[in-house]
């Protein structure tokens, strides 16, 4: 019987996606229309958001597959902030419950950052900086850049299937 060996290398190929990091102060929704309108996309929100770190933060999804060019563009929360409980004791009998706002990240490297544009495709011919300037028209937007990928620790928080 012939013993059948596989590499992990095998699976883990070059980055086939480019990632752009978007600072803006709009709601997801509105980010998405601009996108759709000045980029001619037809981004969707997804019907489940992303949930990481055992559901304490999710992080609302938008994508559209452009089948025709065998292009996938994802626009994902960069931040999610949550109300929680505060842990801090007022040392009283009738203790006041104090709500504190937390922030979590999808991408923790990228703390500043509002949105990411995920554009994944087989061969990569897209204009990067077409992409960007395009964005950046967006008056809303406050600045927009090209995320090296590969210097990223949390990049397999980008796995969105």
């Amino acid at each position: 019987m012939a013993i059948h060996k596989l590499n992990l290398e095998d699976f883990l190929e070059d980055v086939d996606y480019i990632l752009i990091a978007i600072h803006s102060r709009l709601e997801d929704y509105r980010l998405a229309y601009y996108l759709n309108s000045n980029l001619k996309l037809n981004l969707e929100r997804r019907a489940q958001d992303i949930d990481y770190k055992y559901f304490s933060a999710s992080y609302p999804i938008f994508e559209w597959k452009d089948n025709a060019n065998l292009i996938t563009y994802n626009l994902v929360s960069n931040i999610c902030k949550r109300e929680e409980d505060s842990l801090q004791s007022s040392g009283s009998l009738f203790a006041n419950e104090e709500k504190i706002i937390k922030s979590y990240n999808l991408v923790p490297e990228l703390k500043n950052v509002d949105y990411l544009m995920k554009i994944t495709k087989e061969d990569l011919q897209i204009s990067e900086q077409l992409i960007v300037n395009k964005i950046q028209q967006i008056p809303e937007v406050i600045t927009t850049y090209m995320v090296d990928v590969d210097q990223l620790k949390s990049k397999d928080n980008l796995i969105f299937n």
